[in-house]
């Protein structure tokens, strides 16, 4: 196999080394065809022998921050008073081997195909299994190795944060220490009854909304009459169903967010801005296509998801678009979005795919890493019980329940949130 590349620039204030490495598809077949994986390593300049921190980003389908200086993204300059901080740019994202339909596939991975669109659904949704969160830990794993490491530190944030999980399930001993930012998932097959969860919250979060900005329900009822009758267009053209419409709500699970829905139904919906404004807020979309089509798959500790959000769907919901969904994927949004409709068929295959377990009960329990997490009360996307469950499970981690952020915390806080699981993890605050 191809040793690992590097090559190094600076910004100012930052030292910067760029890493590729070849890793299997398949960590199952290390022989299996090979995609790239890229890393950032960010550093102070005379920071450059600190230990590692490994930034796991959310999604899934999002590559890592890229730094511009010091303070961005906002906690990165107190993670490097201590650490060289590890930009991972999952596989499919980034610089990593993207996940495209006309992206030309690694050598030999399909037969007959030269790229996904060349595939058949049978074909793409088999490739789409190796891009969740075990093969991501492992990738990582195989990294390390190449950097000499003995141990390393993790930060992860949502779906980060399940990897992370995953990533102690499979090998804590290369950890020393673990750091969660709204990212403690449900460990088994219990994915139904946390998506029943997440759309409670949403019900008593719309609610909340309308009755801080009551103009807004009607205002959001007529745009859904409009959706409903097929004539709610984006300016490409592409067509705003009800359920792709609901899923403004995501707006809501982060900090500022029910002004950022206010500002957006302000404006006249006949207006330009408004159209281009809302193209920008819907979830979901062609740029980053896992985030979509394996979405599900990262809370599928054994099961298969079978369209988990649609099915947990309460009636209340179903009868009234003004209360409105997270982050809950829709199979009409392949139909909707001329970008996401070619991987409608993949979509549906991977829905009634068995998902293997991604995590061991007692691995987790035996693994004695010390870390913390940072459990937001009322999180829209990863419930508070179903972490603080888990978080029974891991010894060393400090779970930290605050009701001062919402899921997007790492971010919103600047320094805090990191800083205070960085206390809690060395032992510098109490739990």
């Amino acid at each position: 196999m191809t040793l690992m590349t590097s090559s190094a620039w600076t910004l100012p204030g930052l030292h910067l080394t760029d890493l590729t490495l070849p890793v299997p598809l398949d960590h199952a077949r290390p022989d299996s065809p090979t995609i790239e994986l890229f890393a950032r390593i960010v550093a102070e300049p005379d920071g450059q022998d600190r230990p590692f921190l490994v930034f796991l980003q959310g999604g899934p389908g999002s590559e890592a921050p890229r730094p511009l200086e010091a303070s961005s993204p906002p906690w990165l300059a107190r993670a490097l008073r201590d650490h060289r901080v590890v930009m991972l740019d999952q596989r499919g994202t980034g610089r990593s081997t993207p996940v495209g339909l006309d992206t030309p596939l690694p050598d030999d991975a399909i037969d007959g195909a030269a790229t996904l669109r060349d595939a058949t659904a049978a074909q793409q949704a088999a490739y789409l299994t190796h891009f969740r969160a075990d093969a991501i830990a492992h990738d990582a794993e195989l990294l390390r190795e190449h950097l000499g490491a003995r141990t390393w530190s993790l930060l992860g944030q949502s779906f980060g944060g399940f990897t992370a999980l995953r990533y102690l399930s499979a090998h804590a001993g290369s950890v020393d220490k673990a750091l969660f930012t709204g990212g403690l998932p449900t460990v088994g097959p219990d994915m139904d009854a946390v998506y029943a969860t997440t759309w409670d919250g949403m019900i008593a979060r719309s609610e909340r909304y309308w009755a801080r900005f009551p103009e807004d329900r009607e205002r959001f009822r007529r745009l859904a009459d409009s959706a409903a009758s097929g004539t709610l267009r984006l300016p490409d053209g592409q067509r705003v169903g009800v359920e792709r419409l609901r899923r403004l709500g995501h707006l809501l699970g982060a900090s500022g967010g029910q002004e950022r829905l206010h500002y957006l139904l302000d404006l006249d919906p006949a207006s330009p801005a408004f159209l281009h404004d809302l193209a920008a807020a819907l979830p979901f979309g062609g740029r980053n296509p896992l985030y979509a089509v394996i979405h599900e798959s990262c809370w599928a500790d054994g099961v298969a998801t079978r369209w988990t959000a649609d099915r947990m769907m309460p009636d209340a919901v179903r009868e009234d678009p003004t209360l409105l969904a997270g982050e809950h994927i829709h199979r009409d949004l392949f139909a909707e979005d001329p970008e996401l409709a070619p991987w409608a068929e993949a979509a549906d295959l991977l829905a009634e795919h068995e998902w293997p377990r991604l995590y061991d009960e007692q691995s987790l329990r035996a693994a004695d890493v010390p870390g913390a997490a940072a459990v937001y009360f009322e999180d829209a996307y990863v419930p508070r019980q179903y972490s603080l469950a888990t978080a029974e499970m891991l010894s060393g981690v400090h779970p930290w329940v605050t009701s001062e952020y919402e899921h997007n915390g790492l971010r919103a806080s600047g320094q805090g949130v990191i800083d205070h699981l960085l206390a809690l993890a060395t032992g510098r605050r109490a739990a």
